[in-house]
């Protein structure tokens, strides 16, 4: 072709010391005029009626391939590969600028094949993604290694192009520096090492709630990568932590929560200790309206009654309130609490459900509720515990108790009128 270019030159007239330069000239015009043209084709045709075909297609995991542009980065190689074919062609192919444009074509064709390269493993892992039962597989970090590989490889193909040399000679020096990669790639091999710890473990997987205070990362895990794992925090902000740090240092997870079908409540109710005392027999028969109870006041009266009955006789201080079984208003609320769990719809009913006394404080005797809720649900989660507790903040004056808190304005006020 360069012969023809050279002698319809000559044949314009054009003067000898031209000829050259003019036939180089258009030679290179000519190669980019095809590279342009056969690029253009690809992209606007080519693609097009890929994608009419992928639209049409009944699969879905096709679509993936052009979701994540696995034939835009194909059809990139096309000039490329035009200009390797064309370079020797258009012009000599010993001449400086023809060994340019075909290195620089043979490098593009390098890191365009390993681009097209990863656009499939992101296929891939969009696939496992969709259909993979089993979230625990480091897939996403063995992806990513992968892809490090390959454009490591590209990178040494294309440096042996431009060095002109084998890319064993390359190898063979990269040996020399191991300790330099391994410094460089620490954060790379630690990453890889957590991945493989944190899925043999099954430690996480996305969508795992976890908490890392040191990190401030309270929320679901949405991608564990080689380096980073990013964490979707429950104000929509994401943070990200480094993959080592899963196996490094101390972290929550939810995960088991989440699948017991079970959230736990516990909340203390602190009763002032003044406002404790025992019962009369006037103050029981007003509680036994309280339907929740009425069989345990029964029960108990009737247990106080018998044992009351095998006492000796003739004890001169029986009468003495202190001195015979009592029932307590503080025992009694607590027994009323127990009840109120135990059929209340929203507790799990197969899962610990206690009502407890703590060790009482200089603000009173806590009673702890230890209970879990049947919805997991954060919103829902949260309305359940307030209505239980608004209920038994109400209930307290009922049995002669007071909730324990500081004295406010408005008991100043009381105090003073």
């Amino acid at each position: 072709m360069q012969v023809i270019i050279t002698s319809w030159l000559t044949e314009q007239g054009i003067q000898a010391p031209y000829i050259t330069l003019s036939s180089v000239v258009i030679g290179c015009l000519l190669i980019l005029l095809f590279c342009s043209v056969s690029f253009y084709i690809a992209k606007n045709y080519v693609l097009a009626v890929i994608h009419k075909l992928i639209s049409t297609s009944k699969n879905t995991w096709d679509d993936h391939l052009f979701d994540h542009q696995v034939f835009s980065r194909i059809s990139l190689l096309v000039p490329f590969v035009l200009l390797l074919l064309l370079t020797p062609f258009f012009l000599e192919a010993e001449s400086l600028l023809a060994v340019v444009l075909m290195v620089f074509a043979k490098v593009g064709i390098c890191f365009q094949v390993a681009r097209s390269i990863s656009a499939l493993l992101n296929v891939i892992n969009s696939l496992y993604q969709q259909k993979a039962s089993e979230r625990y597989l480091p897939l996403n970090s063995t992806l990513q290694v992968i892809k490090l590989v390959v454009y490591l490889v590209a990178t040494i193909l294309a440096t042996s192009l431009l060095l002109d040399r084998s890319p064993l000679y390359l190898l063979s020096g990269l040996g020399a520096l191991t300790a330099v990669l391994i410094l460089v790639f620490q954060d790379t091999i630690k990453g890889l090492v957590a991945s493989i710890q944190i899925s043999a473990n099954k430690m996480v997987a996305p969508g795992d709630w976890i908490e890392l205070p040191k990190y401030g990362a309270d929320g679901d895990v949405i991608e564990i990568g080689l380096n980073t794992v990013k964490v979707k925090n429950f104000d929509n902000t994401v943070t990200t932590v480094p993959t080592y740090a899963l196996t490094s240092d101390s972290f929550k997870n939810w995960r088991g929560m989440l699948n017991s079908g079970g959230r736990r409540i516990k909340r203390a109710i602190v009763i002032d200790l003044s406002s404790i005392k025992f019962y009369n027999s006037e103050q029981l028969e007003t509680l036994k309206s309280v339907q929740l109870i009425a069989g345990y006041l029964a029960d108990k009266q009737t247990e106080i009654r018998q044992q009351a009955a095998q006492e000796v006789t003739g004890n001169a201080n029986t009468a003495a309130i202190i001195n015979t079984r009592q029932l307590t208003n503080i025992g009694t609320f607590r027994a009323y609490i127990s009840a109120y769990l135990k059929q209340h719809p929203k507790v799990h009913h197969e899962m610990t459900c206690m009502v407890r006394q703590l060790q009482a404080t200089e603000v009173g005797l806590p009673l702890e509720l230890y209970f879990f809720s049947s919805d997991q649900d954060w919103v829902n989660y949260e309305a359940i515990q307030a209505d239980i507790f608004d209920h038994l903040y109400a209930a307290a004056p009922l049995f002669d108790l007071r909730v324990f808190q500081h004295p406010s304005g408005y008991d100043w006020q009381n105090a003073n009128a």
